[in-house]
């Protein structure tokens, strides 16, 4: 990700955190080898952003192999030119069950969907535990 996605991803999930709202970020290097670390190497570079939400295991997000959540995501949500992830920083937006809404692709500023987050917080409780 681009400073800026780690910056407003940071600002976004500690304004919405509180509400429910959960970030979960999965990396990936198929494009232009733009994550060729491991997994210890990625978590110390946003670790510098201060990132406390959820970083997995870099995974495949195109493909034969893609991972499970992905095949599911782009099966919900087309993009423009076909289903598949173009570059890195596509968002999913989902709701509380889990079911994507609404995709965003790479140069959406992650500060720029807090007016679509907030709608969708405000539609349904967060459960109580």
């Amino acid at each position: 990700m681009t400073p800026r996605d780690y910056t407003e991803l940071v600002q976004l999930y500690d304004l919405l955190h509180p509400r429910g709202f959960e970030i979960l970020a999965f990396p990936c290097n198929q494009f232009g080898s733009q994550e060729p670390g491991d997994e210890e190497t990625i978590c110390r570079f946003v670790a510098g952003y201060s990132v406390k939400f959820q970083m997995f295991e870099k995974i495949l997000v195109n493909g034969d192999n893609a991972h499970p959540v992905f095949r599911f995501l782009k099966s919900k949500l087309g993009g423009v030119l076909g289903s598949s992830i173009k570059w890195n920083f596509t968002k999913f937006l989902c709701d509380r069950d889990g079911i994507p809404v609404k995709r965003y692709g790479p140069p959406v500023a992650p500060m720029s969907i807090l007016a679509d987050v907030e709608e969708l917080l405000n539609k349904a409780p967060m459960a109580t535990q």
